[in-house]
């Protein structure tokens, strides 16, 4: 059974990885990859099932939202397709639907929580990724991709209270950190992912400390 499953998930993920490779915002095959192996880590740790976990995984970012004019159905229905496409069957396709589902971040102030093990091993991996030296430059290259500037001190950060909100902002990168990065480290579902999650999030609000010390350049002159 284990073999069909390896199987299975190695098509799985050669496809993504064809589909990907090219990716340029920070979404791209190598964070896929990323997650992918983050996830089994914290699945092992943790007792989930390891096949649904790999799986969802690898379609997480099938046809994000942020990709596709904010429509929060597009993944769920191309991780269906695809998973269909390689012979899985509903006993896979349909926790691994629910995971992607439900997977994204919506806003500071929205909760949704993850209801299957699976699913928090896999979001949990996916945001260890978000944070931390490659959180980093994934949050600058997706700014650039995106058409954001990196900073203006003019413009504050914002909590969203709603998913809408979320969706349409259009805030600087370093505003992105205190909206979302620096809230993935107390949302996350695992203890495995909680104690990844600690040196990646000091990491990180080092950086921006130091970013905004930086920009805030003292050149001895002012009164």
């Amino acid at each position: 059974m284990r073999l069909d499953a390896d199987n299975l998930v190695q098509r799985v993920a050669a496809r993504i990885q064809s589909r990907f490779a090219e990716e340029a915002s920070g979404h791209d095959w190598h964070h896929i990859h990323r997650v992918w192996r983050l996830a089994r880590k914290i699945a092992v740790a943790e007792g989930a099932r390891l096949d649904v976990v790999e799986l969802a995984a690898l379609v997480h970012d099938i046809a994000d939202w942020k990709f596709h004019g904010g429509d929060d159905a597009i993944g769920p229905r191309e991780a269906e397709r695809l998973l269909r496409e390689e012979g899985a069957g509903s006993d896979l396709v349909e926790p691994v639907v629910e995971i992607v589902a439900t997977i994204s971040f919506k806003g500071a102030g929205v909760r949704q929580p993850m209801r299957t093990l699976e699913g928090q091993c896999v979001q949990d991996a996916d945001r260890l990724d978000a944070i931390g030296a490659i959180g980093i430059a994934r949050c600058f290259a997706y700014g650039g991709h995106a058409g954001r500037l990196m900073y203006d001190p003019e413009v504050p950060p914002v909590l969203h209270a709603t998913a809408d909100a979320y969706k349409a902002a259009t805030g600087t990168s370093v505003n992105h950190f205190y909206e979302k990065l620096f809230l993935l480290k107390d949302r996350m579902n695992t203890a495995t992912g909680r104690v990844l999650a600690e040196e990646r999030h000091q990491f990180m609000a080092s950086f921006v400390e130091r970013f905004l010390e930086e920009w805030n350049v003292d050149d001895g002159l002012t009164p």
